[in-house]
């Protein structure tokens, strides 16, 4: 790929992983990475609170020209420690080489299941 596509630095405003599901379908976020390198893209991911310290040590690679789906409800950080259920937060997404960043959320908390996507804020 010739030229710059994508960010190092993103953010994302709106977490929240529900403790509640209903049907066949767990409710989950994604973290959906597209990486146009010809090389890999090593992530780490920070959590903000609102009345609780940051959270860090998440780590993800994207492999080069490939894509990747970060389930948020998989991720451990370096100790093991998951995404808190039911509280929101916000995140940052930082890589080493440029990234294009995209956030979904499957809400399925009631039976009309909702999915929502957008694309992260770059810096």
């Amino acid at each position: 790929m010739s030229g710059k596509a994508g960010s190092r630095v993103w953010f994302i405003p709106d977490g929240f992983y529900p403790s509640t599901s209903s049907g066949k379908l767990k409710s989950h976020e994604a973290i959906c990475v597209l990486n146009p390198n010809r090389e890999d893209a090593h992530i780490s991911i920070t959590l903000y609170f609102e009345d609780r310290e940051k959270m860090t040590g998440f780590e993800a690679v994207c492999g080069a020209e490939r894509t990747k789906h970060i389930r948020m409800d998989q991720l451990k950080d370096k100790n093991g420690n998951g995404v808190p259920m039911d509280v929101p937060y916000a995140m940052m997404v930082e890589s080493d080489v440029e990234i294009i960043v995209q956030y979904s959320r499957m809400d399925t908390t009631q039976s009309e299941m909702a999915l929502m996507t957008t694309i992260a804020y770059p810096l």
